[in-house]
Order: C-alpha cells, then structure tokens, then sequence
C-alpha cells in the first residue's frame, strides 16, 4: 500500500482542539507517556541536553523553557536528570490546553523546580522571556512550515545557549509500524493523532530549509530510534 509522504500533512490532530478535557484526554496523555517510554523517544532530547549543559556551571541558575509540555512528563525527565547532577535550575512548562496543564501541574507535584503556563506559543510568546535553553518535544509538528520559523527566530534570539527539538521522521514505514502497534492499544485518539502526527512530521530536508532561515552558531541533525530526529541548535 502506497503512501505519499513526500509534504507535510495539514490535517488536525483531535489533540489540537484547546477546549478538550476529561477523561478520555487523562487517559490519553497517561499512555503517551508510557509509548514514548517504551520506544525510548524520551532519550532523544535527555541526549541531546548533555552537550548544552557542558557550556553552564552547575551552580549557577539554568532556566529552562518548554514548549507543548503536555503531561510534563519530559519536564520531570530532565528535572531528575538535572538534580543528579547538582545543577540548580528552574524549569517551565507552556501548553495551550489549560485542562492539559492542570494535569501535568498535579503529576508535578514532587517537583517545586517546575512551573507551567496556559499558552498559545507562537512567535511573541518569547518577546519578554529570559532562558538557557528551549525544548520541543513532539510539539513542532503541530505548526505550519511559516510558523515554525518564525517561532524559531525568536526563540532562538532569546536562549543564551540553545534549543533542543525531539520530533517525527514522516515516512511510510514510521507510519505502517506505529498502525501495526495501535492495533493493541484501545484508544482511538491515541491511533488517529499518532498517524497524524507522523504525516505531519519531517524529512531531513525540512529541517535544513528551517535552519537556513535562523540565524545561529550551529545545528546539528541526527536520526533516533523510534523515528525521531534529534535536531540542536546552538544559539551562542
């Protein structure tokens, strides 16, 4: 079976719609957590945090700024990792959905590092913010070609060290194996976004034209496991 992934799908997520609440959404974000786990897509951005924290001293304050943080559960990924490494830090979290951050807010809890924020991120998101580094887990893909460099140009502006993307390989296998996978797993959402979500990711051709419109020290592209590509950019 043929399938055309050579552009970007535009199609919606059910994820996308901001007023969604309840428990199917709970249910929802609970089991992503626990795919992104099993894959191990979570260790594509804790990998690619190590080289940015080289370039700050541990006892001077980290800030760092999330963006779609979801269930926070990545936040409290690099909060752990944080900690055993003495580093003193302070972590925000920033989604649109504000039953999605009162979620993640309550799974938080143990994690007075963290704090969250009901917002839209777009490009004047970043305006008034002062941070080290950016991260985007699986959030990217949910933006416009237009809007994501735009929201990069700023946000690349404002970090003091970098930005750290974790997102979707969009191919025809990535597409058929995360099919086969959902067969097993009873949650509609979870199958129907996770397939648009993977239509709506990127080649590594679409990752280069982004960063040849910022204006950076340098970036890095690299292909992970599952389907992920790990891309950093170094703002200084």
């Amino acid at each position: 079976m043929f399938l055309d992934t050579t552009k970007r799908s535009d199609k919606t997520e059910i994820m996308d719609d901001l007023e969604m609440e309840g428990e199917l959404l709970s249910r929802s974000l609970a089991k992503l957590d626990w795919i992104n786990k099993w894959l191990g897509g979570n260790q594509v951005t804790l990998q690619g945090i190590d080289p940015l924290l080289n370039k700050h001293p541990k006892d001077k304050m980290l800030r760092i700024v999330d963006i779609g943080s979801g269930s926070g559960d990545m936040l409290r990924l690099v909060a752990d990792k944080l900690r055993r490494r003495g580093q003193a830090f302070e972590i925000i979290g920033m989604d649109a959905n504000e039953f999605t951050v009162n979620y993640a807010r309550k799974e938080s809890a143990d994690y007075p590092e963290i704090s969250y924020k009901t917002e839209y991120v777009s490009a004047n998101t970043f305006q008034n913010m002062e941070y080290d580094i950016l991260l985007g887990t699986l959030f990217l893909h949910h933006l416009k070609d237009e809007d994501i460099v735009d929201v990069l140009k700023v946000a690349t502006e404002k970090a003091s060290i970098g930005v750290i993307i974790n997102d979707l390989h969009r191919s025809q296998l990535a597409y058929f194996l995360f099919y086969l996978l959902t067969l097993f797993i009873p949650n509609p959402m979870i199958r129907q976004d996770g397939l648009t979500s993977i239509l709506r990711g990127f080649k590594r051709e679409d990752l280069e034209m982004y960063t040849k419109a910022l204006d950076i020290k340098s970036a890095t592209m690299r292909w992970k496991w599952a389907f992920r590509y790990q891309w950093v950019l170094m703002c200084r």
